[in-house]
């Protein structure tokens, strides 16, 4: 009696190699991808488009902000805290009073808010923004 041999040949993809072709893949994408950087949102500043002088400096209190942070209310220096206190003795004393608000183009914006802020707690709400002209 003769034993009949059958062989199968099954075709197929081999497997072995398979996790070593996808590390190299990843390793590829991430050698090759670039990752930006965030470069934050762009800012437009306002700037001015047409400049009135106020009428009168009787009815105008000048406030300047510097970049370095200092503050100062027709020509006295002050503090963040004391806006509030000496502009209300200001609008008590003239109601018509205008604050007019420069500063420099460095200025930080945090100290032009804190500034408004006071500025309403004091109810200080006539406020102009001085600018120069573009040139």
């Amino acid at each position: 009696m003769r034993l009949k041999r059958k062989m199968k040949i099954e075709a197929g993809i081999p497997t072995s190699s398979l996790p070593d072709i996808i590390f190299m893949l990843l390793i590829f994408f991430m050698v090759v991808t670039v990752l930006r950087e965030f470069q934050g949102l762009k800012l437009i500043l306002p700037e001015a488009k047409k400049i009135a002088k106020l009428e009168g400096n009787k009815h105008v209190s000048h406030i300047w902000a510097t970049s370095e942070g200092t503050i100062s209310i027709d020509d006295q220096i002050v503090t963040i805290g004391k806006i509030r206190t000496i502009m209300y003795d200001k609008i008590l004393a003239d109601p018509q009073m205008t604050a007019s608000l420069k500063a420099d183009r460095q200025t930080e914006m945090a100290i032009i808010t804190d500034i408004h802020q006071e500025l309403r707690e004091a109810n200080a709400l006539k406020l102009n923004y001085s600018a120069k002209p573009r040139e």
